[in-house]
């Protein structure tokens, strides 16, 4: 699959493996990923996948912070988030919010299939044991969209590995490395609840930081 990955991601990951700052960093993240993809559907298709979108893309914030602390690299990391989301959409015949085309799932499952056998991730159930006791809502499946798939947001060719955009547009294969210093308030949305956290004491880097624990 081919990704971007810039000062923001690394700041996304950074805030969402701190105390307390990742919750934050959690709901800022879902409401950015539910934006991105209802933006690719048509107009009278969003609000019907909205909440099914934010219960999902949350527990794929699980499912990436647990593939990092099982050494995964960022880039890798995610990746494995946006194929489970890919499988997600494939089933529902979501195809115009894919990311890669649906005769590629196979070869993006086998990549990380270590992975996914080991945490209950199928094609065909996408979150496994990360899927939430409360549930995932529901949301209208377009199943006929199957039939004859166009995929006109995915982008093919990319199955045998992570590719990665870097911030200065070359496409490199696997993870860039993470830069000296990043600042987890560069996370998407998260500018104004950082400084807020980190005025009160919420963060790893402030002086209470270390000794709170994740809600």
């Amino acid at each position: 699959m081919k990704i971007s990955q810039n000062v923001r991601h690394w700041a996304a990951k950074k805030a969402l493996t701190a105390p307390v700052l990742g919750d934050l960093a959690n709901d800022k993240l879902v409401d950015l990923h539910t934006t991105i993809f209802l933006n690719q559907a048509d107009d009278d298709r969003r609000e019907q996948r909205r909440d099914h979108l934010d219960d999902f893309f949350d527990a794929t914030m699980d499912a990436y912070v647990t593939a990092l602390e099982a050494g995964f690299p960022e880039a890798e990391a995610r990746e494995i988030t946006h194929i489970q989301a890919n499988f997600d959409f494939f089933n529902h015949g979501w195809t115009e919010m894919m990311e890669i085309p649906g005769d590629e799932l196979e070869a993006h499952y086998r990549r990380y299939e270590d992975f996914f056998t080991e945490h209950g991730i199928t094609i065909d159930d996408p979150l496994g044991e990360f899927h939430p006791e409360s549930g995932i809502a529901d949301a209208p499946a377009t199943p006929e969209r199957l039939e004859e798939p166009e995929y006109e947001n995915a982008i093919a060719g990319f199955a045998d590995d992570v590719y990665v955009e870097t911030e200065s547009g070359e496409t490199v294969v696997g993870d860039a490395g993470e830069p000296e210093d990043v600042d987890p308030s560069a996370t998407p949305g998260l500018d104004e609840d950082a400084d807020y956290a980190n005025a009160n004491g919420l963060t790893e880097d402030s002086p209470a930081g270390d000794d709170r624990e994740r809600a």
